[in-house]
């Protein structure tokens, strides 16, 4: 027989404190949980409207750009680049030498990261990091990979793919060799791209790279390696505050370069 309430026996006092008391405060941590979740919710929408209208009234090249006549552009993207870069550092362009770099692994997915250019010549764009990293397991299975310069101060963009090879041992060692004493302490660390255990691990490893770079700035890093990316096509992108855009690309074909403007 199912007891009805009405003919339950009445607590005692003690009882019936704690039980009001219980009650009490469940409803109250149910009101305070409600209204947390209700603050948590304002305060995600007010910072997602606050995000947006951040980005929406980020000003875009407001300063006088450069002109840039396609019809002047050399038979070759090579001394272009060269010119462009020299003109972004002149203009005051933070580290212009920076650039995107794209790869992709063995299924596809990309991967993107900045990193420095190291050189550009006949051969192509020159980069380097250890065959170990991310990017340089990438290239062993998808030799392959696209670059991307953007100097804001000029509203100019350069865009570069093509196939990528690996140096040799030597000349791979002589770019590192020709850099700084951080860029040898930071090679000698290596294990790029590996899990880090802790940020103590990391300054250990980092002090005894510094002093042994001080002592030896001839020591080896077998793992560094220099890559080039040759290039099949490169495109200019010229910024306009009326956003009338120049884009004059180069494509490598049948050993010649061709150039196309593309619609912005």
């Amino acid at each position: 027989m199912t007891d009805h309430p009405g003919h339950q026996d009445p607590p005692d006092a003690a009882s019936t404190g704690a039980t009001a008391h219980d009650s009490d405060a469940h409803g109250s941590n149910a009101h305070d949980s409600a209204a947390n979740d209700s603050d948590a919710h304002g305060s995600d929408a007010a910072d997602a409207r606050a995000f947006h209208e951040l980005l929406r009234g980020l000003r875009v090249w407001d300063v006088e750009l450069p002109s840039f006549d396609p019809a002047t552009a050399p038979d070759e993207p090579l001394p272009l680049f060269r010119q462009w870069l020299r003109e972004a550092a002149e203009a005051g362009v933070p580290e212009p030498h920076t650039m995107t770099l794209a790869t992709a692994d063995a299924s596809g997915a990309p991967s993107v990261r900045t990193l420095m250019l190291h050189d550009a010549d006949e051969r192509g764009w020159h980069f380097a990091s250890h065959r170990g990293s991310r990017k340089g397991r990438e290239l062993a299975v998808r030799p392959r990979a696209a670059l991307g310069f953007y100097w804001a101060g000029v509203g100019r963009q350069v865009r570069v793919r093509g196939p990528v090879t690996a140096a040799g041992p030597e000349e791979s060692a002589a770019d590192l060799h020709r850099r700084s004493t951080g860029a040898l302490a930071a090679g000698l660390v290596g294990r790029q791209s590996e899990v880090l255990g802790s940020a103590e691990e990391l300054a250990r490893a980092s002090d005894a790279a510094w002093e042994r770079a001080r002592r030896e700035p001839e020591a080896p890093v077998p793992s560094w390696t220099l890559y080039v990316l040759r290039a099949e096509e490169v495109e200019f992108f010229q910024g306009d505050a009326q956003r009338r855009h120049i884009r004059l690309n180069y494509r490598y074909e049948a050993g010649r370069w061709v150039q196309e403007l593309l619609w912005p």
